[in-house]
């Protein structure tokens, strides 16, 4: 697999040079900056033409000295220097020969004022600098990293890193994409192909000269030392597909559901994360009907977390129904919900159930649905991923005891559910209260993360 990869890289590289060869390398320019207005735009060029546009806009003025800066007056190509050609008149100039470039050509970065139509007149005047058509020319989305690939300047490991590090959002993300710019990767990447060379040199020695030559070992150890050599590798490489698979949810984000009965608080919970009402609240059961998503940054991690609709059976519903003794019918709409919000927490890396206290006359009570209970007690079988929030603790006026009572009945119901991943919450006190702990949400948010950085970190090869 290695040896492929590798032989397709070569073939990519040597086509492409090929086709260079033949019928030349355009210059390319782009604006390296973001668009818009700012004090300072980069546009950088790159290709055999850097100098000409420079002679270009900056007729009569001094040479660059490699990797200097210098401060030059741009003007319009082919016109006389005047004010009324005038482009920008305090560019900062750079000049980079190849090939120690980041694409491996001549490169050409002009500085210039960061004005729309600053940016806008110098971007037209390069093309302008063209002594041929399609010589050059605007790049392509992503071009001066090709050529940096094409030219050996980076590889394809830094290349897909350099891509992360640009759409990073998330202070985990910056962290993962910057690990991958050093070229650690293809060290390691090397380091396996050596591995595999060595072993089939053995088993090529001990198929061609077993009859011919003489061995410290015998043909059968020299077998179980290749056995062996591969065994290794594979445990190194099954290790580097674990960890990859962890730094998927860096890089595409957490998906979170919350899971719980109708009106058990999970709306609220969510806009209590995300800090503002991304879920309408009702006192109404059954007021969230599909899934809703929000995209938020907790703790450095990129989390989708979504909200679904309340699982219930359909067993003595409403009061109504348990003085008539009749199920409650549940709507096709309702049934749908429910089936979308299971399918959400079955495809979900961490499910939030969420419990809620009751009151019955003047008693606290906990009565979780069993559609719920079991829910998660088989999800929390099969991934690990569950954490429980008993929400409305404020029924509970600060008695702890009684608390404590509720959460060991939660970890008799699911028993795959650790302890210290039930949490006690109240939506309603974190919405009234300014504490810095206020309704134990920051508590909860921080077992949360705690939660990821054990689904994040690395797994060393004899996990």
């Amino acid at each position: 697999m290695l040896a492929a990869n590798e032989a397709c890289q070569e073939l990519i590289v040597t086509c492409y040079r090929a086709v260079v060869i033949f019928y030349g390398d355009p210059t390319i320019y782009a604006l390296s900056t973001a668009p818009g207005r700012a004090a300072i735009a980069i546009i950088r060029i790159s290709g055999p033409a850097c100098k000409d546009i420079y002679h270009s806009l900056c007729p009569g003025q001094k040479p660059l000295k490699p990797r200097y800066a210098a401060v030059r007056t741009l003007y319009r190509p082919g016109a006389k220097p005047s004010p009324d050609n005038l482009l920008d008149s305090s560019a900062l100039v750079l000049y980079f020969p190849a090939p120690k470039t980041v694409t491996g050509e001549d490169l050409l970065e002009l500085h210039v004022h960061g004005g729309t139509a600053v940016v806008r007149a110098v971007l037209a005047a390069i093309s302008q600098c063209s002594p041929a058509p399609g010589a050059i020319r605007y790049a392509e989305a992503g071009e001066f990293t090709r050529r940096a690939f094409m030219n050996d300047r980076l590889d394809l490991t830094q290349v897909e890193a350099l891509g992360d590090t640009l759409s990073a959002n998330t202070e985990q993300q910056r962290r993962l994409s910057v690990r991958g710019t050093t070229n650690n990767l293809s060290i390691r990447y090397e380091s396996w192909r050596k591995m595999l060379l060595a072993a089939r040199g053995e088993l090529e020695a001990l198929i061609d000269f077993s009859e011919d030559q003489h061995f410290d070992e015998s043909p059968s150890e020299l077998a179980s030392s290749v056995a062996d050599q591969v065994q290794d590798l594979v445990l190194l490489i099954d290790t580097h597909r674990r960890n990859a698979m962890r730094g998927e949810l860096l890089r595409n984000g957490i998906a979170i559901s919350l899971l719980g009965a109708p009106n058990a608080g999970k709306s609220s919970l969510l806009n209590r994360i995300v800090g503002r009402e991304a879920a309408i609240v009702s006192q109404e059961a059954g007021t969230t009907r599909d899934v809703v998503e929000v995209g938020i940054d907790l703790g450095g991690y990129l989390c989708r977390l979504g909200d679904t609709a309340g699982l219930r059976s359909a067993v003595l519903a409403t009061a109504k129904a348990q003085q008539e003794h009749m199920q409650e019918k549940i709507s096709m709409i309702e049934e749908e919900g429910m089936r979308r919000a299971k399918q959400r927490a079955i495809e979900s890396d961490v499910v939030i159930a969420v419990l809620s206290l009751e009151l019955e006359g003047k008693k606290v009570v906990l009565k979780p649905d069993q559609e719920v209970i079991d829910t998660a007690a088989e999800l929390a079988e099969q991934k690990s991923n569950v954490l429980v929030v008993l929400n409305k603790i404020d029924l509970l006026s600060g008695h702890a005891s009684e608390l404590e009572n509720f959460r060991r009945q939660v970890a008799d119901a699911l028993p795959h559910v650790r302890l210290e991943n039930i949490f006690a919450i109240s939506c309603r006190d974190a919405e009234m209260s300014t504490a810095p702990d206020a309704g134990h949400i920051p508590s909860f948010l921080s077992g949360l993360i705690r939660q990821f950085e054990d689904m994040t970190s690395a797994v060393a090869a004899t996990d």
